[in-house]
């Protein structure tokens, strides 16, 4: 059987190799490049969205409300 501390080994030069690379350069690149391209896209947080919906969903209830009374007041009207 393989013992587990091959693979942690093989992982720490793996990850120091990596490191020492260009290709860490390019991670870096590539998470400033996708940090922009998220900064211009105008999100929002899940937080920020959850709150919105909960708004929503209570602002659709009383509209419904208000429809339903509406609609009793037009006809007692008649």
């Amino acid at each position: 059987m393989l013992d587990p501390k091959i693979f942690e080994e093989m992982n720490a030069r793996l990850s120091a190799l990596i490191a020492a690379s260009p290709a860490k350069d390019i991670e870096k690149n590539v998470k400033a490049m996708l940090a922009s391209v998220f900064e211009k896209m105008d999100l929002v947080s899940r937080d920020e969205f959850d709150i919105q919906s909960a708004l929503l969903a209570r602002t659709r209830e009383k509209l419904t409300a208000l429809e339903a009374r509406v609609a009793e007041l037009e006809a007692r009207q008649k």
